[in-house]
């Protein structure tokens, strides 16, 4: 999807039903900070909001995944060329989540094996230090890319609006977490809470 062109559509549609980005904001009730993030580019309404967007917007699905409104004529083709890029999306998602689990099997394995070498063979000092610091080194880099992958793989459901949602990479890092879940702050309703990870939308 691209996120400029459907946030330049948003602005477009909200100025000619004139709205400011408050009231527009009001009407789904999120903050206008939301609003300002669609149509700067920097994210997409989350699928709960999609609807009464366009409700409030007085457009069509099909017109806001699109970044503008699509005549009759070429609605199906539009609207199939919008599933594909979505599914696109997930299976992208999915190729992201599997990557960021075998970055981090590699990781557990390379580190221990690292570790178990320096610890049982008899070796000079020098170089049982070198290997604790390369295992060091290993686990420091395969943690940090595993986490970006696992970042971008997807999004994360808040518990209390259902909004889906991308965290910033220091919030990411930042957050307590279980194996699928993690304790973030919500852009959309300013909740913080245990949010889950989906992949797909």
């Amino acid at each position: 999807m691209d996120q400029i062109r459907i946030g330049r559509f948003i602005a477009e549609a909200r100025k000619g039903r004139n709205m400011t980005q408050r009231q527009l904001a009001d009407v789904l009730s999120i903050s206008d900070k939301t609003i300002s993030k669609w149509e700067c580019g920097k994210g997409l309404p989350e699928v709960s909001l999609m609807l009464p967007l366009c409700d409030a917007l007085q457009v069509t699905v099909n017109d806001l995944l699109s970044g503008e409104r699509v005549s009759p004529k070429d609605y199906q083709a539009k609207a199939e060329g919008n599933m594909m890029t979505l599914m696109q999306e997930n299976q992208e998602n999915r190729k992201q989540m599997w990557l960021a689990m075998i970055c981090g099997t590699i990781t557990v394995i390379a580190v221990c094996s690292l570790l178990t070498i320096a610890s049982f063979l008899a070796l000079p000092a020098i170089v049982r230090v070198v290997l604790i610091v390369l295992a060091v080194l290993t686990a420091a880099a395969g943690i940090g890319a595993a986490a970006v992958l696992d970042r971008k793989a997807g999004y994360f459901e808040c518990p209390h609006c259902k909004a889906l949602f991308v965290p910033s990479m220091n919030d990411y890092v930042k957050s307590y977490h279980t194996f699928t879940k993690r304790r973030l702050t919500c852009p959309t309703c300013g909740k913080t809470g245990m949010c889950r990870h989906r992949i797909v939308r």
